[in-house]
């Protein structure tokens, strides 16, 4: 049963929301404007879906962005629980080439890893990501959870605590996490991307990106985010290896900045959980992403406020452009893995969820 709260009501003008979601406002290696403390405070800003992108403009976006690039193309991998289309973008110059995929919005109230995904894209059509592309094939699955993100579920949203006329849910239509139905695949959202995705391609690396509660900390300071590797027995140690890499490789991009700090998640070790049912299955290098905040929630402090909109989205827009070229220029495959041994492993505050 949910938990109903009292919903604290903060405004914001448009115009400064706005200007947080653009990538161009926050740039890709600049320090963000907003420390990770700032979160679900007074004075901070309500949790506005309006200003989030909707399925539609999603969809409209990618196909726009499929039109103005030569190299990007455009794949449905599936439909959805109520019947949407589930993209695919790729970008594969050379069947040879590594490739990696980025997956986000297993969970449709974390929506900001796709808004950070969708810059991502829009960046990689630009001068600034200028020969990322030659030597990796990327792939991205934006927004899996397109029901629950579009709160279309067959369950009531009554006690979610979002402003902007949309409530966002962790579920698909059926109340299903689809980060456990990776072993069973029971739902269409999750097949789609075994059959369609993780067992069409030869993926070398992933990421999943989600998004945790606000109130996870290392030595008392809040973190921005927290990475894990795949736990699971059945996972392959040289797959664990090539994985925390990859986290090596994000935690050197975020940890520089101001904003930045990163803390081990702590998982569990089940197959069907994503980052261990892709390494697992298909001996994918996996890399969990939690960043801070949701996007809604039926627990009024689990939902971050606007103003940490801006470093969120850089965040992962960070994430995604410096593991495209660690995988792209081969320097991944030297990433120092020693910092997993000191990396604090987070803790929760009273009022935080588990996660993943």
């Amino acid at each position: 049963m949910h938990l109903n709260t009292t919903r604290t009501t903060r405004t914001l003008s448009a115009a400064v929301l706005a200007g947080l979601l653009a990538v161009g406002s926050i740039g890709a290696t600049g320090t963000g404007a907003f420390a990770v403390g700032e979160g679900p405070n007074p004075g901070n800003g309500s949790t506005q879906t309006s200003i989030l992108h909707t399925y539609e403009s999603m969809v409209a976006e990618l196909k726009a962005q499929a039109a103005k690039q030569p190299a990007m193309e455009l794949e449905v991998i599936g439909q959805t629980v109520k019947g949407r289309d589930i993209h695919l973008v790729k970008y594969i110059s050379n069947p040879a080439h590594p490739t990696i995929l980025y997956l986000t919005q297993q969970h449709g109230n974390e929506q900001l890893t796709t808004e950070g995904a969708l810059a991502f894209i829009r960046s990689l059509g630009t001068a600034s990501t200028k020969g990322i592309l030659d030597k990796v094939n990327i792939l991205v699955v934006p927004m899996l959870n397109a029901d629950g993100a579009m709160g279309d579920v067959d369950f009531p949203l009554t006690d979610y605590v979002a402003d902007g006329g949309r409530h966002l849910t962790r579920y698909n239509a059926v109340g299903t996490d689809l980060n456990r139905d990776h072993v069973a695949k029971a739902q269409p959202e999750t097949r789609a991307l075994h059959e369609n995705v993780l067992s069409k391609y030869p993926i070398q690396y992933m990421i999943d990106l989600h998004h945790q509660g606000t109130q996870s900390e290392i030595d008392g300071n809040l973190v921005s985010g927290s990475i894990l590797y795949p736990t699971s027995p059945s996972v392959d140690p040289a797959v664990v290896e090539r994985s925390k890499q990859l986290g090596s490789v994000v935690y050197g991009a975020i940890s520089s900045k101001g904003w930045g700090n990163l803390g081990k998640y702590v998982g569990g070790s089940e197959d069907r959980i994503g980052r261990n049912g892709a390494a697992a299955q298909y001996g994918i290098s996996t890399l969990l992403f939690e960043m801070r905040g949701m996007s809604d929630h039926y627990i009024d402090s689990y939902a971050l406020g606007q103003k940490s909109n801006g470093y969120l989205i850089q965040q992962t827009v960070l994430t995604l452009t410096s593991t495209a070229r660690a995988v792209g220029d081969g320097s991944v495959a030297t990433a120092d893995t020693s910092f997993w041994d000191t990396l604090p492993e987070q803790t929760s505050r009273p009022g935080e969820e588990a996660g993943e």
